[in-house]
């Protein structure tokens, strides 16, 4: 009797990563980057408890793509947090894995060279790099946390996650987000829906048991404390959500759940009908909901890269600064906008 092929009908292959601790050896971070990422975490953690009264901004590119333009970047953010940080606290998005709808670039850990080669351990290396050059500048790192197992490898060098639009009702980042060490930002659904997020707080507050992979890469089940240090992200959805009376009602759907009201409002996205260019009028909106004083907002996140709008990848040249994802708005006007909010 032939026995029947059960498993793996539908695999082409597989190869062995690195273990998070092989890569942490090779790619060690130095004490400057963890006082960097320390001191951010402290810092957002204050600006969510009131002790710190200035406004959260975590700006930079949709997605990394290319290193180097990632660090003139990081260079022309890190001045400029100098110059407002009386009045703004500034967090370079560093967005290596992003969620797709369909098919598409799923972001620089997955595949580096983007041409479908999927060198996963070569990606993880190049972020890990990335965010120790960041860091040693004295910038805080935000990313979002989607592939589970991702934080094992870079973790320590963030100070903010996200967990997006797409996976917010997701068990497994629930779950995850309890045991993060930094503060997390939960997005309201891809519809517009707030309370999934305010739903996902309340989970991420909670112990959780789940099944992951210890830093040696075994299989393992981490029991977690929950996550005291969490806000919802507005980013729209069918409709903007970043009006005075849209972060009212989320503000009065979280005091009902029993949790801190302290709001982000994503300038992108839903919130400015995927136009770019739209960016700095939901900013200049919520400065004015802001400067009317008793609101709930704690800051913004802004989509913007060294060169506005964004370009295909279709295996031609890729111009230098500009976006593969999402539309950014350009340095120039993300300076100007930044300065007068200062």
């Amino acid at each position: 009797m032939v026995k029947p092929r059960l498993v793996n009908l539908n695999i082409a292959g597989h190869y062995l990563l690195p273990t998070p601790a092989e890569v942490q050896r090779q790619l060690a971070a130095p004490p400057e980057s963890l006082e960097t990422v320390a001191g951010g975490r402290r810092t957002i953690r204050d600006i969510l408890d009131g002790k710190d009264d200035r406004l959260l901004i975590v700006v930079g590119p949709c997605s990394i793509h290319d290193p180097k333009a990632a660090m003139e970047y990081a260079h022309r953010l890190k001045a400029l947090a100098a110059t407002v940080k009386d009045s703004l606290f500034l967090v370079m998005r560093v967005y290596f894995e992003k969620p797709r709808t369909t098919i598409g670039w799923k972001g620089l850990i997955n595949d580096p060279l983007m041409n479908d080669s999927f060198h996963v351990e070569k990606g993880i290396k190049l972020a890990r790099r990335l965010l120790i050059d960041i860091t040693k500048l004295g910038l805080p790192a935000a990313t979002e946390a989607l592939d589970p197992i991702t934080p094992q490898y870079i973790s320590e060098l963030v100070s903010w996650y996200a967990i997006g639009a797409r996976t917010i009702e997701s068990q497994t980042h629930r779950e995850m987000a309890s045991g993060l060490s930094t503060p997390i930002g939960f997005k309201n659904g891809t519809d517009g829906n707030v309370q999934v997020a305010i739903d996902a707080m309340r989970s991420a507050l909670s112990s959780h048991h789940f099944l992951g992979m210890d830093p040696q890469g075994r299989a393992s089940v981490y029991k977690t404390t929950g996550n005291t240090y969490s806000h919802v992200v507005l980013r729209g959805g069918k409709r903007p959500n970043y009006d005075a009376k849209s972060v009212a009602a989320c503000a009065s759907a979280l005091r009902r759940a029993g949790l801190r009201s302290k709001i982000m409002i994503d300038c992108s996205h839903g919130n400015s009908n995927k136009d770019h260019r739209n960016q700095p009028l939901v900013f200049g909106d919520v400065m004015r909901q802001v400067r009317r004083g008793g609101s709930p907002i704690i800051g913004m996140m802004v989509e913007s890269n060294i060169r506005e709008g964004n370009q295909p990848l279709d295996g031609g040249r890729l111009k230098y600064g500009v976006s593969v994802t999402d539309k950014c708005l350009g340095w120039e006007d993300t300076e100007r906008m930044i300065l007068a909010a200062a």
